[in-house]
């Protein structure tokens, strides 16, 4: 039996009235299998790459059921007033079937979560690929395990980067005092702190407003979703640096999944499988027409290898902290492979 993570909410779980069908069907209709109305949730809009995945697992669902399987997508945490740590919460105690998180709104629940986040860990889309496929997704499905999310694998928000009001970021000493918006996890309060750096925790879905009325000077995020959600609106310097890798997981109530039959588990797998890899594949392949367009309206800054290294420096008691709180065996499968 699975250990399960509740979170306390109003009312009752509702993940399995998303089931259509009479409890006393007979076997004929049970052979032809059961009916499903879901609901999944992501962070941004539908410019996203989120979104281009989310549509692909809506479709290969609906394909390989016959039609069983329908699925409902909400943009920007429609379901949750904008908030992502309380949509999390819905897929876990079960208001919803699905959604894409990052690992970062993960570690808000379970810090453990976060050691994929950790900062310059990895140097290289491949070199994040080959340590998720040898280590790093067997580890996250026991943390999912643990949680009550069926952790059906990793799309990406990519890898993040900073963009402010105030001054180019070239070195750490640029940071002192800017009002980063960062979301609500003590890994990035104490990155940010570390630096200087006035961190500010707020919702992403307020991080518009706020930058245009200086309510922060500036956030972090990978490309595509400073550039889906039109945040270079309202933004005057970037800095490329590479920080964070940032996963997404595309996640599902455990109880659900469990209910559901090993042909419909199966199912639900390949979906999965075949959504994050158009996700991610979309994700990589915006990167270069989305810098291009941010330059025009940004000025953006590329750190080289020695500039890293001096904020890869400025960075290491975090190592030194978080590696008790993420526990040894999740901090050794995200290692580079």
């Amino acid at each position: 039996m699975k250990a399960k993570y509740i979170v306390p909410f109003a009312g009752l779980a509702v993940v399995l009235a998303g089931c259509s069908g009479d409890p006393g069907a007979s076997s004929e209709t049970e052979a032809k299998g059961q009916t499903y109305d879901w609901d999944m949730t992501i962070t941004v809009g539908e410019q996203s790459s989120w979104y281009e995945g989310a549509e692909k697992f809506a479709e290969v669902l609906d394909k390989e059921s016959d039609g069983r399987m329908q699925l409902n997508l909400y943009t920007n945490e429609q379901l949750s007033g904008g908030d992502s740590v309380a949509s999390l919460e819905q897929l876990i105690n079960g208001e919803k079937a699905f959604s894409y998180h990052s690992t970062i709104i993960y570690a808000g629940i379970d810090e453990p979560f976060g050691a994929i986040n950790a900062p310059f860990l990895y140097d290289s889309y491949e070199e994040a690929d080959a340590t998720i496929e040898a280590s790093a997704l067997e580890a996250y499905k026991k943390l999912g395990d643990d949680l009550g999310v069926e952790v059906l694998g990793f799309g990406e928000s990519g890898f993040r980067q900073i963009t402010n009001n105030v001054r180019p970021i070239e070195s750490p000493s640029d940071l002192e005092g800017i009002k980063i918006r960062i979301p609500e996890i003590s890994l990035f309060q104490d990155i940010y702190q570390a630096l200087d750096a006035n961190p500010i925790t707020m919702t992403f879905s307020e991080v518009f407003t706020a930058l245009q009325q200086g309510t922060i000077d500036g956030q972090e995020n990978p490309l595509d979703v400073t550039y889906s959600s039109g945040l270079t609106e309202v933004l005057d310097y970037m800095t490329m640096w590479n920080y964070v890798y940032d996963p997404l997981i595309l996640g599902m109530n455990d109880d659900l999944y469990e209910s559901l039959s090993p042909e419909d588990q199966e199912i639900v797998q390949k979906a999965a499988d075949e959504a994050n890899t158009v996700q991610k594949a979309s994700n990589r392949s915006r990167e270069d027409t989305q810098l291009e367009e941010m330059k025009k309206v940004m000025e953006v800054s590329t750190l080289n290898a020695k500039q890293r290294d001096a904020f890869n420096t400025a960075m290491e008691p975090i190592y030194d902290k978080y590696e008790s709180v993420w526990g040894a065996e999740v901090a050794d499968a995200v290692q580079p492979k």
